[in-house]
């Protein structure tokens, strides 16, 4: 008998941003809420605490832990990860959920057939933004300067097609920077229009930008 399908409107995807060291231990905690898996990224972010910018040491190295599961495990998960490393607390970091549209391979997720939740106003929006390496801090100058209270960059690589150089015949795949910027939904139109103009993202090569409705969201300030 063929496996039913996810219903994709109970699938939530977890973003947990913390400190480097801490990701394993999300993971853990959200093994025992019932997510059996997930994926760590290294990041930064960008934020400036003030004595940190006196010793001229804020970037700070981050893991961005990403976790799949249905709206009751991912409920369940969020409220013990937010219990054990405490997001309301300053530098403690940061979580935050969005639904997502398709998930294919991941036989482990099983999805029960609860209500989904609907018609929450978005208090949040992820704004994500991929450049050319090196650019990242020009698309946080521009974020900042349209109201962001800082964000995390990612480093990627491309696989465009025409996006590589070849050095003795062998093709070079460009270094990529990943931009991460939460903000509420009154602010991220101007932020997203300011990153927009300065990079210049319309014209061919510049970029991509786009941004994601956020469902729940932990160690948020303002």
């Amino acid at each position: 008998m063929m496996e039913k399908e996810p219903d994709m409107q109970n699938i939530q995807l977890i973003f947990t941003i913390v400190n480097v060291g801490y990701g394993s231990k999300i993971l853990k905690v959200a093994r025992q809420s019932g997510i059996s898996g997930g994926t760590i990224l290294l990041g930064k972010g960008t934020t400036k605490p003030h004595l940190l910018g006196l010793l001229d040491l804020g970037e700070i190295k981050k893991e961005i832990v990403l976790l799949i599961a249905d709206n009751e495990c991912a409920n369940k998960a969020l409220i013990e990860l937010n219990r054990k490393f405490e997001f309301k607390k300053p530098n403690h970091g940061i979580a935050f959920t969005t639904s997502l549209s398709g998930l294919v391979g991941v036989s482990s997720c099983k999805v029960k057939q609860i209500e989904a939740r609907g018609g929450n106003p978005v208090m949040y929006q992820a704004i994500l933004v991929i450049v050319e390496k090196g650019l990242a801090e020009k698309v946080m100058d521009a974020a900042t300067k349209a109201g962001a209270k800082g964000g995390t960059i990612i480093n990627a690589r491309g696989a465009g097609l025409h996006e590589h150089q070849t050095l003795f015949s062998m093709a070079i795949e460009p270094e990529k920077e990943v931009v991460m910027i939460l903000s509420d939904t009154g602010t991220a139109s101007g932020i997203v229009e300011s990153v927009r103009n300065d990079l210049k993202i319309d014209e061919p090569g510049n970029g991509i930008l786009f941004t994601l409705n956020v469902d729940q969201t932990y160690g948020l300030y303002e």
